[in-house]
């Protein structure tokens, strides 16, 4: 393929749903390019000590996208660009990430209910010849409006907050507990798209 030549679609390396959504919302064609079971793909979530948020999230987005590359390679799959991101929930500077159970989720919940917290969500590209393009980072702030415990265990129940930062999901029922946004919506659900239009660009995926 020349220089000049598109790439007719990206390897998405993501297992969220929302984030497949998002990029059919731009009119992008995907393929997903998942970790194999021998992966220890948690252990790249694993946080350091002391870690900011903002650093934690860009670090582990880059960290997927390299794994993502090495799973490229080592396969037989046509060679193309790969997208990756990581989102995570910050409040006190605290991350908030996957509840483990039920019981952490409440305990995320009540902990921005009637408060304002931050959305960090990280997107990295990797060319088809391999090279990792500067991540980028989407920030975005969100109050929720106070509720009761009652609420917040109804909400649970739905079984929404499973695999979500900060044990909600915005595009859900979720929505009834948000005030306020400044930001961007598509950031919050997991994939900010004037920045990852932009990094489709820049690796010249066609769409």
């Amino acid at each position: 393929m020349s220089s000049a030549a598109l790439y007719p679609f990206v390897y998405l390396a993501s297992q969220s749903p929302r984030r497949q959504e998002l990029l059919q919302q731009l009119g992008v064609r995907f393929e997903l390019l998942l970790p194999r079971p021998d992966e220890d793909a948690e252990a790249l979530e694993a946080e350091l000590p002391g870690e900011a948020a903002h650093d934690y999230v860009v670090r582990v987005c880059a960290a997927k996208a390299q794994a993502a590359r090495a799973r490229l390679v080592a396969s037989s799959l046509t060679h193309a660009p790969i997208l990756v991101a990581d989102t995570t929930v910050t409040i006190d500077d605290a991350i908030l990430g996957k509840p483990v159970d039920a019981d952490d989720a409440l305990a995320m919940l009540a902990r921005l209910a009637g408060r304002d917290h931050d959305v960090l969500t990280a997107v990295a590209a990797v060319t088809a010849d391999g090279a990792l393009l500067p991540t980028v980072l989407s920030r975005s702030r969100v109050r929720f409006a106070a509720a009761s415990g009652q609420m917040l265990r109804r909400y649970i129940a739905t079984g929404e907050p499973t695999g979500k930062a900060g044990a909600y999901g915005i595009q859900g029922r979720a929505a009834e507990f948000v005030e306020h946004i400044d930001g961007s919506y598509s950031g919050i659900m997991g994939l900010p798209l004037f920045e990852t239009a932009a990094l489709l660009r820049a690796v010249r995926i066609d769409f």
